[in-house]
Order: structure tokens, then C-alpha cells, then sequence
């Protein structure tokens, strides 16, 4: 199974949907908690050009945030990239 990376914040309802989903595929998922800011944020901006939470990537490869995730379970290929 691929390596799942997110970085989110503990109170965020598109990190706990984006959690759920993957949790309910049965992937172990890498988080980068940033409650507190630090340089995991520097380092999630500068890998995924973004600054909201979450963002997730998949062996890594940047798949976006929540609804990008739950875009790419609509159109079947999330299966596919957790397979790979």
C-alpha cells in the first residue's frame, strides 16, 4: 500500500471528513499535525503550494485537499492510487 501523508489540524471538519474516508478504506495514514503552526506548515506549503488544511498526498504526490479527495472516490480513482 502506498504511503498516505496529510497534514491537518485537529479541529478541522475537512480533515476529520477527509480522516473518515480514508479510515474507512483501511489506510494508515502519515499526519502532520499543525495545531501549532511550525515548520511542517513552511513545509506543507511549499510542497502543495497551498495553505489550508488538509492537504494529502499519496506516495508523494499531491492529491489536494478534502474535496479533491472525495472527487477522485466519486470518479473511482482513489482506489486506484491506494493500490498502486
Amino acid at each position: 500500500m502506498p504511503t498516505v501523508e496529510m497534514y491537518l489540524k485537529s479541529t478541522c471538519p475537512y480533515c476529520i471528513r477527509a480522516q473518515a474516508l480514508l479510515a474507512r478504506k483501511g489506510v494508515d495514514v502519515v499526519e502532520y499535525n499543525l495545531d501549532r503552526g511550525g515548520p511542517k506548515r513552511d513545509e506543507m506549503i511549499e510542497r502543495s503550494g497551498r495553505m489550508t488544511v488538509p492537504q494529502i498526498f499519496i506516495d508523494g504526490r499531491h492529491v489536494g485537499g478534502c474535496d479533491d479527495l472525495h472527487d477522485l472516490e466519486r470518479s473511482g480513482e482513489l482506489d486506484g492510487l491506494l493500490a498502486a
